[in-house]
């Protein structure tokens, strides 16, 4: 099995700063793809930011300039760091790895419990 573990959410002041943090653990034979998703009440969860390689970053256009992701490729770890929050950052925000657990493995999904983000204006 897999597990995702996020940290670092909390609240912040509207212009702050917060670095968040992903560990994935268990069997992984390789990671394809870390995210970050975020979900605020009454909302569709969306995807804030995706790395698959170094050179390969997706990010949402409310997002771009402010948010960063990061990956360390060998500790299967990943970092959404995010400046500059505005309220209508607030929501829970979720790692998702997009891995293979064995080499004879499908593709498979996995997703954290989450850690929640308050922006106060």
């Amino acid at each position: 099995q897999v597990h995702l573990v996020e940290s670092g959410g909390g609240s912040v002041q509207a212009g702050g700063s917060l670095t968040l943090s992903c560990a994935a653990s268990g069997r992984i034979f390789s990671i394809n793809a870390m995210s970050w998703y975020r979900q605020a009440p009454g909302k569709e969860r969306e995807l804030v930011a995706r790395k698959r390689s170094q050179l390969e970053t997706e990010y949402a256009d409310s997002v771009k300039g402010r948010f960063t992701i990061s990956r360390d490729y060998m500790k299967d770890t990943a970092t959404l760091r995010m400046e500059d929050l505005k309220p209508e950052d607030t929501g829970i925000y979720y790692c998702n790895a997009d891995l293979y657990e064995t080499r004879h493995d499908d593709r498979s999904i996995h997703w954290g419990e989450g850690t929640r983000v308050t922006v106060s204006s």
